[in-house]
């Protein structure tokens, strides 16, 4: 069973301090890695910010294979890789990002760079990496002389900061991948630009106020990179500027990209204070807005746009923006904390509930998506679903935030598949196949290269290349709901305990050739959501399982079915990029048996190499279930929320198929129970 997030106790004293249990000689595990050393070859935290358990390696550094190479592909050749052909907000004719006074120009084209450009950097396109220069040196150009960037917008006469805080990360990543000192020139000048703009007009409306902590995960990055004293002063102001994300039971808003964003404000600013209240106000919100509305399967919680009273069932979803945006600060988590609780929340996220927002072919996407999900039409579900729209339709349109924003989810993924170590090493803390190449121990740069299906397949595989002889450490993450981890080195099993939740810390002297086979069993578990009706999730390792529903397909023009401010650019080609509806092809309202035995049937892996589609997905497992006859559609057109235990169900028990939950674009996941 997956664990939920730990006690606010325990969170603090683990990520405040290392504890080691002693094994084999060179075999250590870990809770958390020691923070007394500092990496030599990567830019980790400056005293006086508290040291952080991981360093991010930069950008470029990891060269994705596999199943997410293949995800980055069709990312590439789908919407985030061609939104720039055909999303009015991002035409350089008449574009405020490129020129003063431009009609475009709030956060679409930040939103849209900064997966585009980290998806380039990852892929080494040519094309690609073009389009991001040139993006990138308009910004740089649009600096004034006060130190201000790009177009200005507005509200009540005072600017709003949120789109330059997206530029920021953009910027970082750029810096990390080509070593252009003029990014530095160019944040210290905006930085010191922000220090003079007064608190009453700093950060002052809605958006901009929720997601300063954006702005400061950039100034921590910028004072590693600098060690500008008055970046600290930035800190506590952008701090005291910003929404308190710190009361116990309270938040600022309950919008769901808003939570799923800032929840890490206060952590962030934990690195400039040492001050543990800010770390626990953290995972404090975590909490609390899964204990609210978070009872379902799939990492999240269901608050539609925004969370409301009375609506926490399953088939209330989560915005694509805010799947990503829920990714990136479990990164950001991990990296601070080293807890591997971020880790599997990132993994429950990543491969459960974001692939199966999105079409296959990467060319539509849905802007809300739920757990128990049974229908994607172009009708109007407000107020089932809190907005009024065609919210579930597959739409390259529906709405402009995510359209935009989507494409850094993925990328992102794979830049925190293999972090460095302050002692020099290495980490695997995701598991998907790549390649990184990276300097350890005396400095010399090693490959190691990581081979595996994960999560569809149990073993991963690990070869390091180097050109000499190099003492360092590897850590690999024990996940939590794995109690029979084994590991290999060179075809001989290490004799540890591997305890489930921790590191093992393997430190030796590599050579060239050298193999590591990492096994982590997987076992079928349930979850119990109280909650809602005690209904009942299905997992195996970090999958969640959903009913297979038989997706039927219609494709519509997109022209047609838009919101109000999806705009295409004139000349576009709308027929290239339909809109779908998909609708159930198969009963879908069934109750899952107890305490059944389930058969696993594992298939080919796909030649195409996507394993998130039901015609793909390499693995199911046949079980049985009870049809309700009373649970259907409601008055909104949306799946009815959970029936009641008592409600009737059929004599008749039924074979039925469960598949992983990211392969399913309609699904049951939480469902009712009934006795065998």
């Amino acid at each position: 069973m997956k664990r939920l997030p730990i006690t606010l106790l325990t969170c603090i004293t683990l990520a405040l301090s290392s504890c080691a249990e002693k094994q084999d000689e060179g075999i250590t595990i870990v809770k958390r890695l020691a923070t007394e050393v500092s990496n030599d070859y990567y830019v980790a935290n400056r005293a006086p910010l508290q040291p952080a358990q991981f360093i991010k390696l930069p950008a470029g550094s990891i060269e994705p294979g596999g199943w997410i190479r293949r995800q980055l592909e069709l990312q590439k050749d789908g919407l985030n890789g061609h939104l720039g052909e055909i999303s009015a907000w991002l035409q350089k004719g008449d574009n405020a990002w490129l020129k003063t006074g431009g009609q475009w120009g709030w956060e679409e084209v930040p939103y849209w760079l900064r997966g585009y450009g980290n998806l380039a950097y990852l892929m080494k396109d040519e094309s690609m990496l073009e389009e991001t220069s040139f993006w990138i040196e308009h910004i740089l150009n649009s600096q004034r002389p006060d130190g201000n960037f790009g177009p200005i917008q507005l509200n009540d006469g005072k600017q709003d900061f949120w789109p330059n805080m997206i530029v920021l990360w953009i910027m970082q990543s750029y810096y990390e991948y080509a070593h252009d000192n003029r990014v530095i020139d160019f944040m210290t000048k905006y930085s010191r630009y922000l220090l003079t703009v007064p608190d009453e007009d700093f950060l002052y409306s809605y958006w901009e106020n929720s997601r300063g902590g954006d702005n400061l995960w950039s100034v921590a990055w910028l004072y590693n990179q600098t060690g500008d004293k008055r970046l600290l002063e930035l800190g506590e102001k952008i701090h005291r500027n910003t929404a308190d994300w710190t009361k116990s039971t309270q938040l600022p808003n309950w919008h769901n990209v808003n939570v799923a964003q800032c929840f890490r404000e206060p952590a962030t600013y934990f690195l400039f204070t040492g001050d543990s209240a800010m770390l626990e106000a953290t995972y404090n919100v975590q909490s609390l807005i899964r204990r609210a509305f978070g009872q379902a399967p799939g990492g999240m919680f269901g608050a539609d746009e925004n969370a409301r009273i009375g609506f926490f069932d399953p088939r209330q979803g989560t915005e694509t923006c805010g799947f990503v945006e829920q990714m990136a600060s479990d990164e950001i988590m991990l990296l601070i904390t080293g807890d591997p609780y971020w880790a599997e929340n990132l993994e429950d996220v990543a491969f459960n509930s974001y692939p199966a927002s999105i079409m296959p072919d990467y060319k539509a996407l849905r802007y809300i998506t739920s757990p128990n999900h049974v229908i994607s039409d172009t009708k109007n579900h407000h107020p089932g679903i809190d907005n009024r729209g065609p919210f579930l339709a597959m739409n390259p349109f529906s709405s402009r935030c995510c359209q935009h924003n989507h494409g850094f989810g993925w990328p992102y993924y794979a830049e925190h598949l293999i972090l460095a170590t302050p002692d020099n090493g290495l980490a695997a803390v995701l598991f998907n196949t790549c390649r990184v190449t990276a300097r350890v121990g005396d400095g010399t740069e090693i490959t190691l290269h990581e081979e595996t299906t994960y999560p569809f397949e149990e073993s991963i595989r690990f070869t390091i290349s180097t050109p000499k002889q190099v003492t360092f450490p590897l850590y690999l993450r024990i996940p939590s709901w794995c109690k029979q981890t084994s590991l290999y080195v060179n075809e001989e099993k290490v004799n540890a305990t591997l305890t489930p939740g921790a590191y093992v810390r393997v430190e030796r002297e590599w050579k060239e050739g050298d193999k590591l086979l990492f096994h982590i069993p997987m076992v079928l578990s349930t979850r119990t959501w109280q909650v809602n009706k005690n209904s009942v999730s299905v997992d195996y390792g970090p999958l969640t399982l959903s009913l297979k529903i038989e997706e039927d397909y219609k494709s519509l023009d997109s022209r047609e079915t838009a919101i109000r401010d999806s705009k295409w650019q004139e000349g576009a080609d709308a027929s290239q990029w339909p809109t779908f509806e998909i609708h159930p092809a198969s009963s879908w309202n069934y109750a899952l048996a107890n305490n059944m035995t389930m058969m696993i049937r594992r298939k080919s892996w796909p030649a195409d190499n996507n394993p998130f589609t039901l015609d793909n997905v390499p693995i199911e497992f046949k079980a049985k279930g009870r049809l309700i006859p009373g649970w259907g559609i409601d008055e909104y057109g949306l799946c009815s929320v959970l029936p009641y235990e008592s409600a009737r169900k059929a004599t008749s028990l039924d074979e039925i198929t469960l598949v992983p939950m990211g392969a399913a674009r309609l699904r049951i996941t939480a469902f009712p129970t009934t006795e065998k």
